[in-house]
């Protein structure tokens, strides 16, 4: 029994920070996409923060738990919330914003669980390490995706920032990588490693630049509101 409530305990310090982390990622979109004009994500019932909303069963759940079991870096997905670009207001600018709404609500989120981590304490002593853990993970968790979610590249958040910012040709070819972006991402993260195992090279994106990056941004996070 003690056993059982183990596995339930260090399940939930993952599975609790990040539906919130999805949920409030997609949610993210939706009202940034209401805010520039696009009624979209609300008549589909999808700006909401009830993660029954946006919660992709396989990617949201069961692929991270694996990964977890794997000791493989965390990686997940909820269901995408519909927005139709072409009803935004200044298109270029509110696909822009409607992007990065997304990785704004996760750093916000990381944010508010390193303000909180500081409060542990007055919580019951039984209490007191599920709830530090729960944050620790939910700021790990909100910085990956955040992170992740800037990469440059189509469908990811970043390549949609990188298409409103960049000249139009440009632009245009970037977004010509929308259907095919998250197979080259992925592919990058995982056979990259593997061929540079093979021939005694590093080539781990996760560490050379996405585990840094995240390292930067927590310690900026900690210096600012730490405490």
């Amino acid at each position: 029994m003690t056993d059982l409530f183990g596995l339930v305990q260090q399940i939930s310090v993952v599975a609790l920070p990040l539906i919130f982390a999805v949920t409030f990622h997609e949610a993210a979109h939706g009202y940034a996409a209401l805010a520039m004009g696009d009624d979209t994500a609300k008549r589909a019932g999808r700006i909401s923060l009830n993660p029954l909303r946006h919660v992709d069963p396989f990617g949201s759940i069961v692929l991270p738990l694996i990964l977890m079991m794997l000791g493989s870096f965390l990686f997940g997905w909820a269901k995408p919330v519909p927005v139709n670009f072409g009803k935004l207001r200044h298109k270029r600018l509110g696909m822009v914003v409607v992007a990065a709404a997304g990785p704004g609500a996760n750093i916000a989120m990381a944010v508010i669980a390193v303000l909180l981590i500081r409060w542990v304490g007055v919580l019951p002593d039984s209490a007191v390490d599920w709830a530090r853990w729960n944050l620790v993970q939910a700021i790990n968790i909100n910085l990956l995706l955040a992170v992740f979610n800037m990469i440059p590249i189509p469908p990811l958040d970043g390549g949609r920032v990188a298409v409103g910012l960049l000249p139009r040709p440009l632009a245009f070819q970037l977004a010509r990588l929308e259907h095919a972006g998250i197979f080259i991402v992925l592919a990058a993260l995982l056979l990259l490693p593997m061929i540079g195992r093979a021939i005694g090279v590093n080539l781990d994106l996760f560490d050379l630049a996405i585990r840094p990056a995240i390292t930067g941004l927590l310690e900026l996070l900690v210096t600012v509101f730490g405490g």
